[in-house]
């Protein structure tokens, strides 16, 4: 098969697992609790390597002590350590909250900035956590948000090969609608927690496994 040929049969296969991820996940949202786009980036900032379940745990006293920019760019660090302690690196989550917080207020009149560049200016924020702020806070698809479900997804369905998110994303990007970048990555996150999970996925009731080569081999070799 020519390299062309390859290249169309694996996005009309993307294309079909996006298709039956909206219909196995027609109601899938962004799962982090938050009222404005700064605590938005903040429960993002938060998420890295915590579950969603534990940072919605934690932003209800931290928003309720520090609720914007202003007040969070102002704060004790040891204080806001203290309230994010339980998701994991929270010294270096603090000190990353303060320091977007603090640029948020000095350069962007306090307003979180709905450009990817910008974002990537501040502190903590990498490309992951600003395509989750564009595509929620403001209706911006700028990329596809890889996270570690994601990831491994993707390379499981045999729709990227490269093992960092920047390749991943980029891949992705390719293969699918722009209009449906942030959903893929939500609907994707989903099925991850319910199916296809890193030990032992359940390929036997999945959805997907005809249109994956993980999984024709895993049940081949089962």
């Amino acid at each position: 098969m020519s390299v062309t040929r390859k290249s169309s049969a694996k996005k009309q296969r993307a294309l079909e697992v996006l298709a039956r991820l909206k219909r196995l996940y027609p109601d899938a949202t962004c799962s982090l609790n938050y009222s404005t786009p700064v605590q938005l980036l903040v429960a993002t900032i938060l998420s890295a390597q915590c579950t969603d379940e534990r940072v919605n745990k934690v932003t209800p006293a931290l928003f309720g002590r520090f609720p914007d920019a202003a007040s969070l760019a102002n704060a004790e660090l040891a204080e806001l350590e203290d309230l994010v302690h339980s998701t994991g690196f929270y010294r270096n989550k603090a000190k990353n909250i303060q320091g977007a917080c603090r640029m948020i207020v000095s350069e962007f009149d306090s307003v979180v900035p709905n450009q990817m560049q910008q974002l990537l200016l501040l502190p903590g924020v990498a490309r992951k956590t600003a395509n989750v702020v564009l595509a929620h806070a403001y209706g911006i698809n700028a990329g596809v948000t890889v996270d570690t479900h994601v990831k491994r997804l993707s390379q499981r369905l045999g729709l990227t090969k490269y093992p960092d998110p920047i390749h991943i994303e980029q891949d992705l990007m390719g293969l699918l609608p722009q209009a449906d970048w942030e959903n893929w990555s939500i609907r994707l996150i989903y099925h991850g927690r319910a199916v296809c999970k890193a030990r032992s996925p359940v390929c036997v009731a999945c959805e997907l496994a005809d249109l994956c080569p993980a999984a024709n081999q895993s049940l081949v070799l089962g």
